[in-house]
C-alpha cells in the first residue's frame, strides 16, 4: 500500500520535488531496488510467466545503461504490519504469507539468478524499503527505485518510479528534501503527516483527507497535537492507535553496516544452464538477450566516449579562446587568476 494519496499530495502542494527523467539520465548511478515490489510487478504484468524472466530482462537492461543495481530482499517484517500483509495475500490468492523472513524457494530462485548476473543483493534485517533508504542516507547508494512511497519517510533523500525500462516511460524522481522545504515541515513532522494519511502500520483517522492533513500538520506540527484539534465524532480516532510505533518504525529502523558491493560479468553458460535446463526458459531467449544486451552496452559505451572526447575537445577550443583574446592590457597575472579558477573536468 505504501502512503495513501501521498504522490497525489506532492503533485499538487509541491510539484517541484518532482522531475521527470528518461531512464538513460542514470548511468553511473548505484540504484537500491526494493526487490519484492520488483517481483510483485512481474506477477502483475505475466501471471503465467515466472518472474524470474521479468528479473533477468529488467537487470540487463540496467546493466546495458551502465546503471549498478543492487536488490533488496525483506527480512522480517514488524508485527505491525502482520494486517496488513495477510489482506496482500488474501488479495492475490496467496495461502499464507511470510512473517519469519526466512528465504522461500523463489526469493532463493532470484538471490541466485543475479549471482549468475554479477549483481549484488543485500538481506535487509526488517522491510526492504527502510533499509533501500539508510543505503541512500549512508551514501552506499545514489537512489532508491520503488513504487512504494514509503521509501520517503523512512528517509530516501531520492525516490524514483517507473525505472522499468520501457522506451516510451517516463521515468519519476521524488526529492525528500525540495519536498520537506516546499512542504514547510521537518522530517519528523512528514513522517507524522504520512501516518496520518495512511500507512501499512497502523489504522488511521477516518474521514481525514490528505489536504486536511498537510494543513493540522502545518499548524500543529505533531499527531498529538492534531487529536487535540479534530472533531472526534466526524474524524473519529481508532481505538489503541499504534501512530506512536508507526512513528518509530520510519524514524528508528533497523540498521546494519553498509556491505561492499561488487559488480562482475554475467556468467552466460550458468545461465542457461540454470533459466533453460532448471526453470524451462527457451534457450534461444537467453543467448538471443545476452547478445543484443553485449551489443547494446558497447555500443551505449562508445557513443558517450565519443560525446565525452568532444565534450573535451570543445572545453580545450574555448579554454585557447579566452586565452588568445585576453583583453590588451589586462595583467597576466589577473587571467591566471581566472584561469585557476574554472572548474576543469573531472577525469574517471
Amino acid at each position: 500500500m505504501g502512503i495513501l494519496k501521498l504522490a497525489d499530495l506532492i503533485r499538487s502542494d509541491a510539484p517541484d520535488a518532482i522531475s521527470y527523467k528518461d531512464i538513460s539520465d542514470y548511468t553511473g548511478k548505484i540504484i537500491a531496488l526494493d526487490t519484492s515490489i520488483v517481483m510483485n510487478q512481474f506477477r502483475a504484468a505475466t501471471p503465467t510467466l515466472s518472474p524470474l524472466t521479468g528479473l533477468f530482462f529488467r537487470t540487463l537492461t540496467f546493466l546495458e545503461h551502465d546503471i549498478k543495481p543492487v536488490f533488496v530482499f525483506d527480512g522480517k517484517p514488524p508485527g505491525e504490519k502482520k494486517t496488513v500483509l495477510e489482506k496482500r495475500a488474501k488479495a492475490a490468492g496467496w495461502s499464507s504469507t511470510n512473517h519469519t523472513g526466512t528465504a522461500s524457494a523463489q526469493t532463493k530462485d532470484c538471490l541466485h539468478l543475479l549471482k549468475l548476473l554479477g549483481v549484488p543483493f543485500i538481506q535487509a534485517p526488517g522491510d526492504g524499503e527502510a533499509h533501500c533508504a539508510q543505503l541512500v542516507r549512508a551514501g552506499t547508494v545514489d537512489a532508491v527505485a520503488s513504487e512504494d512511497m514509503d521509501t520517503l519517510p523512512f528517509g530516501a533523500n531520492i525516490l524514483i518510479r517507473q525505472l522499468n525500462a520501457k522506451r516510451d516511460s517516463e521515468v519519476i524522481e521524488y526529492s525528500l528534501p525540495k519536498l520537506l522545504e516546499k512542504l514547510q515541515i521537518s522530517h519528523e513532522e512528514f513522517v507524522d503527516l504520512c501516518i496520518l494519511l495512511g500507512c501499512d502500520y497502523c489504522d488511521k483517522i477516518a474521514g481525514l483527507g490528505p489536504k486536511r492533513a498537510l494543513m493540522l500538520i502545518q499548524k500543529h506540527r505533531t499527531i498529538e497535537n492534531v487529536v487535540l484539534q479534530i472533531n472526534r465524532k466526524t474524524h473519529p480516532v481508532p481505538n489503541e492507535w499504534k501512530y506512536n510505533e508507526a512513528r518509530r518504525l520510519f524514524l528508528e529502523p533497523s540498521r546494519t553496516e553498509a556491505p561492499e558491493l561488487i559488480w562482475t560479468e554475467p556468467d552466460e553458460e550458468a545461465l542457461v544452464k540454470f533459466l533453460c535446463h532448471v526453470k524451462n526458459v527457451k534457450v534461444e531467449r537467453v543467448h538471443r538477450r545476452m547478445e543484443r544486451f553485449r551489443q547494446t552496452r558497447e555500443s551505449k559505451r562508445e557513443e558517450r566516449e565519443k560525446q565525452k572526447a568532444e565534450g573535451c575537445s570543445r572545453q580545450t577550443q574555448m579554454e585557447d579562446f579566452f586565452r588568445v583574446t585576453r583583453k590588451r592590457g589586462q595583467p597576466v597575472e589577473a587571467t591566471a587568476s581566472l584561469s585557476s579558477n574554472r572548474k576543469k573536468p573531472k577525469s574517471n
